[in-house]
């Protein structure tokens, strides 16, 4: 492991506010046996966030009877990074599958020895499966492929067809996709009507629509070739201004990112419109059920989304090198990433695959959601995906969107400063922070 590696390390650790660690435990276990196939083995594996494998777990089970899983869910990407860099600096703990989300690949890859290079498993031969750029994502400078892709994160936007209604606004999607239809001036615009007509929010805060907006640039914290890309960044500053305008104006609920109060906030109206990478329908649904709602809630899914395309999110199966159990652990992480188990696992928490072949199923598929009015999310999410590139994420950029920005936009929610106020805060957060 090299020096910027043990100091990226380090500095992760901190921000996590997790106690400082050894690092000279990050040596493999690569000589590690292989079992026989008939062997009786427990394999886990630790995902985040709404992954929809619950089924597909008992499908594997029952056709490899020898193998148990033993499947750790984490709450949020966020916590999944401090849970993975907390057991790599530690040199041990990792599961024998670890997903690995797009905010923080870019911090893997530096330390991307800790996983085997899945070449020596045969992905190589499924190359063509996936969508040509986020097979490359998973490889490093070496050549070494660390991850088996799953879903990526094409958006549309999330709206509670009964709060427009009720504001005297076109509900139905077609209305709405022409109603939003544009760019993000046009989509504060709208919101800006709904509020003053309401006295209600528009969005439910600041971070992820900033998220989004950040997400659909060409480059966004980092430049392409992997320098930071936040001071002096005139566009950037732009789309800020133009968020901290609307939040200011009274369209941000002002809600703690992934809280919403328990879920009440998605069923009580406090706030008309999300946005909605294919991952975050299976939030919304929880997040309405858990608040008391169900699908008379009113939410539904439109074929929109601000300023075009845009990707947020996605994720990769890795295996440790660590793991004892690395060619069932990749047989595993394989089977779970074919398109047949991703269109399953679509369907199951509105994921949206990462492989062709399941895009192009879906894309053919108008089956209604009924949790979103019927909307045929699926298609819908296949129409977003075009065009998709996923953006250049550095070593940082996780912690630059949640602990640099995500401080200063939080307090802009709350009214206690401004939109420079909070610009100039997100930039001491990032000279303090990453520097």
């Amino acid at each position: 492991m090299n020096t910027r590696a043990r100091r990226r390390m380090l500095v992760t650790a901190s921000l996590a506010s997790v106690s400082a660690l050894a690092l000279a435990g990050c040596s493999s276990s690569g000589n590690a046996s292989e079992e026989p196939s008939d062997e009786k083995i427990t394999l886990t594996i630790t995902t985040f966030g709404t992954f929809g494998y619950d089924d597909l777990y008992e499908e594997y089970e029952s056709a490899h009877p020898n193998i148990k899983i033993e499947a750790n869910n984490i709450d949020t990407g966020g916590n999944a990074r401090t849970d993975a860099f907390t057991k790599i600096a530690a040199g041990s703990g990792l599961s024998d599958i670890v997903a690995i989300e797009e905010g923080w690949l870019g911090a893997i890859m530096e330390v991307s020895d800790t996983f085997v290079d899945l070449k020596d498993y045969g992905i190589e031969d499924r190359k063509g499966d996936w969508v040509d750029w986020k097979y490359d994502q998973a490889t490093d400078a070496d050549g070494r492929v660390i991850g088996y892709g799953t879903d990526i994160g094409p958006s549309g936007i999330c709206y509670n067809g009964a709060a427009f209604e009720a504001a005297g606004m076109p509900s139905d999607r077609e209305s709405v996709a022409e109603l939003l239809n544009g760019d993000w001036e046009n989509y504060f615009k709208v919101g800006q009507e709904y509020t003053d007509k309401t006295g209600k929010a528009w969005y439910d805060h600041s971070g992820f629509v900033w998220n989004s907006m950040v997400n659909q640039l060409d480059e966004g914290y980092y430049t392409a070739d992997g320098e930071l890309n936040v001071e002096g960044n005139d566009v950037l500053k732009e789309r800020f201004e133009l968020l901290g305008a609307a939040t200011e104006s009274g369209q941000s609920a002002a809600q703690a990112a992934w809280d919403w109060n328990g879920g009440k906030s998605f069923v009580d109206g406090t706030f008309a419109t999300f946005v909605c990478p294919g991952w975050m329908l299976g939030v919304v649904q929880g997040q309405v059920e858990a608040g008391g709602g169900d699908a008379s809630t009113g939410w539904d899914f439109a074929d929109v989304f601000p300023g075009g395309a845009a990707n947020w999110g996605g994720a990769w199966l890795s295996i440790p090198e660590t793991s004892e159990h690395k060619e069932a652990a990749a047989e595993l992480a394989d089977w779970l990433t074919q398109p047949e188990q991703q269109v399953k696992q679509s369907t199951a928490a509105g994921n949206f695959p990462s492989t062709i072949e399941a895009q192009e199923t879906l894309a053919a598929d108008a089956t209604p959601n009924e949790f979103f009015n019927d909307a045929p999310t699926g298609a819908i999410l296949a129409e977003r995906a075009k065009g998709v590139v996923a953006q250049f994420k550095g070593p940082d950029d996780s912690v630059i969107q949640e602990n640099v920005f995500g401080p200063a936009l939080s307090a802009l929610d709350r009214g206690e400063t401004d939109t420079q106020g909070a610009w100039e805060q997100a930039l001491s957060l990032l000279n303090e922070l990453v520097g």
